[in-house]
This record gives C-alpha cells, sequence and structure tokens, in this order.
C-alpha cells in the first residue's frame, strides 16, 4: 500500500466533485440541519461567548458553518486539508477564509481554541488517530471542547455490514479508513486525558436513508416532511442504549480531564 494518507488524499480527490454535488441534496442538509440543532440545543455555555475555532481535516468547511448557525458569530476560525483541491474549492467561495493544506500527521501548533471540530475526519486516518488527538488536546484553550462525529458501530452485525459497504462501494477506500467501533473511538479520547462531556447517537435510520446520499442515492427518498419525521422518532433513541447499540454513528464532545 502507498502512504495511507497520500492514498487518502488521492481517493477523496477522485470522488470530491461526486461528494459535493450529492450532499447539495434538501433531505441531506435538512437532516443535518435538525442533528446539529438537537445536538447544540442545550449548549448554552457555548453561546454565551464568541469561541476560537480549529477545524482540523476541514474539507468544505463544514464545521465552520454549522457553529455559525448553532452558537453565533466565531471570534476566529482556522481550518486545514490536506487536499489542495478542496481548500482552492473553499477559496473560491470565501478569498479571505483562514484554510490551508496541511497534513493532519504533522500539524504542529501552539495556538490555543475554545473548540476543535472534525467531522469524520479520524476513521480515514485510523493509523495515526492516536497521535492526532493527542496532539490536539495542547490546543484546546482552558475549558475548551472537542467536537466529533464519526462512524461508528457498537454490535458486530453493524460492523460486518459497514465492511462489506467499505469492500464494495467506491466511494469508499476500504485499505485506509476504517469506521470505529464506539468503545474504542471513546477510549481514544478518554485513555488520552480527556473527558466525555456529552454524547448522542444519531446514525439510526433517518441517518441511514439521507446521510449520505453520494454513497446511497437509492436510499434517497421523499422530501423534508419524511426527514423531519424520521428524525423525530430517531432522536427518541440518541441517548439511550438501544440508539447505542443500533446506531452507525456517534456524535460526541469531549474536554480535557
Amino acid at each position: 500500500m502507498n502512504n495511507p494518507i497520500e492514498q487518502q488524499r488521492e481517493h477523496f480527490e477522485n470522488i470530491s466533485e461526486k461528494y459535493y454535488n450529492a450532499r447539495k441534496s434538501s433531505n441531506h442538509l435538512y437532516l443535518k440541519e435538525l442533528m446539529w440543532n438537537f445536538f447544540f440545543k442545550d449548549k448554552t455555555s457555548l453561546k454565551d461567548k464568541k469561541p476560537s475555532v480549529l477545524e482540523p481535516m476541514c474539507g468544505y468547511s463544514e464545521g465552520k458553518s454549522i457553529l455559525e448557525r448553532n452558537i453565533g458569530v466565531l471570534e476566529s476560525y482556522e481550518g486545514f486539508d490536506y487536499s489542495s483541491v478542496l481548500i482552492e474549492k473553499v477559496k473560491k467561495t470565501n478569498k479571505d477564509l483562514n484554510v490551508y493544506v496541511q497534513d493532519i500527521s504533522t500539524f504542529n501548533s501552539k495556538k490555543k481554541f475554545d473548540i476543535i471540530i472534525i467531522i469524520g475526519g479520524l476513521h480515514h486516518v485510523p493509523f495515526i488517530c492516536e497521535t492526532v488527538v493527542q496532539r490536539l488536546k495542547n490546543n484546546l484553550a482552558e475549558q475548551g471542547v472537542f467536537i466529533v462525529l464519526e462512524p461508528t458501530h457498537d454490535n458486530i452485525v453493524f460492523r460486518k455490514i459497514r465492511e462489506r459497504i467499505y469492500n464494495k462501494n467506491t466511494l469508499f477506500d476500504q485499505e485506509t479508513e476504517k469506521a470505529f467501533e464506539l468503545k474504542e473511538l471513546n477510549n481514544l479520547f478518554l485513555n488520552n486525558g480527556y473527558k466525555l462531556i456529552d454524547q448522542i447517537y444519531p446514525g439510526l435510520l433517518s441517518y441511514i436513508l439521507f446521510y449520505n446520499p453520494d454513497a446511497f442515492p437509492f436510499l434517497n427518498i421523499g422530501g423534508k416532511t419524511l426527514v423531519k419525521l424520521l428524525f423525530k422518532m430517531d432522536s427518541l433513541f440518541f441517548r439511550n442504549y438501544l440508539g447505542r447499540k443500533l446506531s452507525f454513528a456517534t456524535l460526541s464532545m469531549f474536554s480535557v480531564d
């Protein structure tokens, strides 16, 4: 296998246009709006100040827009990604945005941030994710938080399903990306000096149907009414045992212990 980070970069740049266009789907965007609103609705302390934000593996700087919609004005924002194609696309939309090309495996900064956010990034670098989490801890300001959304599983059946999907679907690179077992993801943080502040399990039916329209366009059925109905049903399980067991994704907030 090539350098795995370089292989991931090449893979994503090959699919980036399809990924970008598919994720303009109204169902997908509405689901994300509902999901992030749900997660942030009780995070009043984050809304009381203008936070400084770091978004490693920023892609299209999705984390910035999510935080602005749910928290408000940001004091500052800095994002980076290994893909120059993505950074160029982001710069075309907002030339003054502080985003740049950077390899997560060599990122080294003394800056402190109130929020670090990674959306679906760590599972693309499973071979170095512990080092990444350890290093980024040094970039959290006092009382800062690390928000992370990652694909996960908490039962063997779902693990097998995801492994088959990764092997069969060209939108995924099975050699370099790997979804986390939930316990593995949590231990990645807990064993490296973090504490868990909040966690929800949104990877249920609405997520399965609408979150990955690039990979599963045939599941993108119905309209916003159906998205809202299914999300409302799913949300009943976001913080309980059944949701944990059945979810294909986990949204977490950690701080430094």
